[in-house]
């Protein structure tokens, strides 16, 4: 299969639920917010779930943590509206100190047990740093790793964490994995139609982008970079992993 035809590609019908993981509020409106606003658009079913609170988010926009915590939980639901998503999942780790721990794979497990999706979204753990400019957050790393290891093993053998049994809580096989921010990726996503629906949502992050007048120009940038690897004109990057066709 060639890139363009990838790019020009989207979900199988049959793949109707989708939980996008994620470290902290913003994450998912940097890296695949163009391709959750097609799949909503789509009419497939998109959830969201954020391990951390966000309350480590300080920056020039917002120099005190104070009370930041319920401002960034607000933030996220109206960029989840803006996208089409209709939840949102707070796990309410600490931000900032993030680490694979089984309690972190568990919490991961019970949300996927419970939403059933056909596709998970989350980041590569192995991914240290992007270029000379960016040093990926370990709190991304962590997540991404817990995340994998609740899609497998986890989340689809029976006998790891039997507590969640008693909750009524049954094991379920995800069958595909898309992987934000890997190198190389592999598949892409076209975002042509729905690049100022995640401009939009990650303005809506008000506490760390601010009035978002560069939000524009660094989302496009991104988009077109990766839409010249696709062939088109806007796109976002992944790696897939197909788990199982359903056959």
């Amino acid at each position: 299969m060639t890139r363009e035809r990838r790019a020009a590609s989207t979900l199988g019908a049959s793949l109707g639920r989708i939980l996008c993981i994620a470290a902290h509020p913003d994450d998912i409106e940097f890296t695949a917010a163009g391709s959750v606003a097609r799949w909503t658009s789509e009419r497939r079913e998109v959830t969201f779930c954020l391990v951390t609170t966000g309350g480590a988010g300080t920056n020039e926009h917002t120099p005190s943590s104070e009370g930041l915590i319920p401002i960034r939980e607000r933030e996220s639901r109206e960029a989840a509206r803006i996208l089409g998503v209709q939840e949102v999942i707070f796990l309410g780790h600490q931000d900032g100190v993030v680490e694979p721990t089984i309690g972190l794979r568990r919490d991961l497990t019970r949300v996927i047990r419970r939403c059933r999706p056909d596709v998970v979204v989350c980041g590569d753990p192995t991914v240290r740093y992007y270029g000379n400019e960016y040093l990926n957050h370990p709190d991304h790393r962590a997540v991404a790793s817990a995340a994998l290891d609740a899609v497998f093993p986890s989340s689809e053998t029976r006998a790891i964490f039997p507590e969640l049994l008693t909750e009524g809580l049954e094991p379920h096989k995800v069958k595909e994995v898309w992987i934000t921010g890997a190198i190389p990726p592999d598949a892409w996503i076209d975002i042509g139609d729905t690049l100022a629906t995640k401009c939009a949502s990650l303005k809506a992050h008000v506490s760390q982008v601010g009035k978002g007048e560069w939000v524009d120009d660094l989302l496009r940038g991104w988009a077109i970079r990766d839409g010249k690897h696709a062939g088109v004109e806007h796109a976002e990057a992944f790696r897939r992993m197909v788990l199982w066709d359903g056959k």
